[in-house]
């Protein structure tokens, strides 16, 4: 789904920002940021939730408050803010699907944005209201803001999980068509190469 350019870009200024972004599984969403110019970080992790129970077989049991997130690092004079939300929106996540993504049910696969500063809350929520009037989706949106809460890493061997894992069935099946959609729909944002950690 090719999702609208937003009607407000974003302004962050010069420097290296941050940003989360909760779609489901976090191999997927890490495997397009990582294929994107511009982005020089993407780290899967446990967005909220408690420290103790940051942990794959907790959380992906829904025994926790997290989610399932990428904590990504980005230059804004490559990449702004609002370019990250309509590629996240065109292939990364449906955001009708409330408390899943495609084969991953639960609260944790939930569709969520974490903005991290004034000018990405202020640019998520207009996007958001954007996309709700803009009658694209047949079911009604309900990704949602989320206040920042803590960000934990996850574990070791789900960092960098498609490029280690390129025949992995789920990256064949449901990442990998992520990526190809990224080059398909929007060339000049891709890259070929996998920007690691």
């Amino acid at each position: 789904m090719r999702a609208p350019a937003s009607k407000l870009l974003a302004d962050e200024g010069k420097g290296l920002k941050t940003a989360i972004f909760a779609g489901g599984c976090f191999w997927g969403v890490e495997g397009v940021f990582s294929h994107m110019k511009g982005v020089k970080s993407a780290v899967s992790g446990y967005h909220g939730g408690a420290k103790a129970t940051a942990d794959y077989k907790k959380v992906s049991r829904g025994l926790t408050r997290h989610a399932e997130a990428v904590r990504i690092t980005y230059d804004p004079a490559q990449i702004r803010y609002d370019q990250l939300l309509r590629v996240f929106f065109s292939v990364i996540a449906d955001p009708t699907q409330l408390n899943r993504q495609g084969p991953d049910v639960g609260r944790h696969y939930r569709s969520a944005l974490v903005p991290l500063n004034a000018q990405q809350r202020k640019v998520a929520a207009a996007y958001l209201k954007q996309l709700g009037s803009a009658g694209i989706w047949k079911k009604p949106i309900v990704t949602r803001i989320e206040a920042r809460q803590a960000f934990y890493p996850a574990e070791g061997y789900h960092q960098d999980f498609m490029a280690k894992n390129p025949r992995h069935p789920y990256i064949r099946h449901w990442d990998r068509p992520k990526v190809n959609a990224l080059k398909v729909l929007y060339p000049g944002l891709y890259k070929p190469g996998f920007t690691t950690g």
